[in-house]
């Protein structure tokens, strides 16, 4: 069994890979990043113990160690994987691959991964810590994207950035008369708007719509927002796109990576 981890800012989501079967976890485990022995603890509980883990890393360079230090721990060597210019298929317009997020990069080869042969262009809208909406081409080609703060830390910076305003919760409304829905409106609308600005800047770019993923654990604070948006992107006949949910497309990319011995 090949071990899948996605480290992110936040979280630790791990899945797996049986190479022989093409078996993959039914449900992706999720830790506190913070919490490293969570993973401890949970690695012994396995029914089958891991050859080897392949990973991704955006939590800096000492909670990469960290967690490979756990794994060997357990017999279980760390690989921890790195953009390229091409790979299974898909090519990466960055100038620079490196200083492309290593998550980013697996996500998109796991978008790449579902697609059928002779897909249209692909919008992936990432909404985790930071909000991501990165688009693939009819090409196959990951053209690049847009990175923003996510809706919670949205939210946090202007509690920690101005005298008066909280840290706001509350529902969201088109009008709002209240500081806490002003906020939570507020940022609701700016994710949303930054995804329909590039999904509309990729119909034009290939006079086509792009197909809507979204993933994320901040999905479900915007999710409203972009809903009520959508339908006004229909026009000439052509259906307002609808949001297809992706559990764990990072995971999805490593697994291809690994299925395809590429790491």
């Amino acid at each position: 069994m090949i071990l899948l981890i996605d480290s992110g800012n936040s979280r630790l989501k791990v899945g797996w890979l049986d190479p022989l079967s093409g078996h993959r976890e039914a449900q992706a485990e999720a830790f506190d990043n913070l919490d490293l022995q969570a993973l401890a603890r949970w690695l012994p509980t396995l029914a089958v113990k891991p050859v080897r883990a392949l990973g991704v890393n955006v939590a800096g360079q000492a909670r990469g160690q960290d967690i490979a230090a756990i794994l060997a721990a357990s017999g279980c060597p760390m690989h921890w994987v790195q953009p390229q210019r091409d790979a299974l298929g898909m090519t990466c317009a960055y100038r620079d691959p490196a200083q492309l997020g290593a998550d980013r990069w697996a996500a998109m080869l796991g978008l790449k991964a579902r697609l059928p042969q002779g897909h249209g262009p692909a919008l992936l809208a990432s909404f985790g810590t930071a909000t991501t909406l990165d688009t693939l081409g009819p090409d196959d080609c990951f053209i690049g994207g847009l990175i923003l703060p996510g809706a919670a830390l949205m939210r946090a910076s202007l509690a920690r950035g101005t005298a008066n305003l909280p840290l706001a919760e509350g529902p969201l409304a088109d009008f709002p008369t209240g500081t806490h829905e002003a906020i939570t409106s507020g940022v609701a609308a700016a994710q949303a708007g930054a995804l329909v600005r590039q999904w509309l800047a990729g119909r034009e770019r290939y006079g086509q719509p792009p197909a809507l993923y979204v993933c994320g654990g901040g999905w479900h604070e915007v999710r409203a927002e972009v809903e009520q948006l959508l339908p006004r992107l229909a026009d000439g006949g052509r259906a307002a796109p609808l949001p297809q949910a992706l559990h764990s497309p990072v995971l999805d990319g490593l697994a291809a990576l690994a299925a395809g011995g590429l790491a």
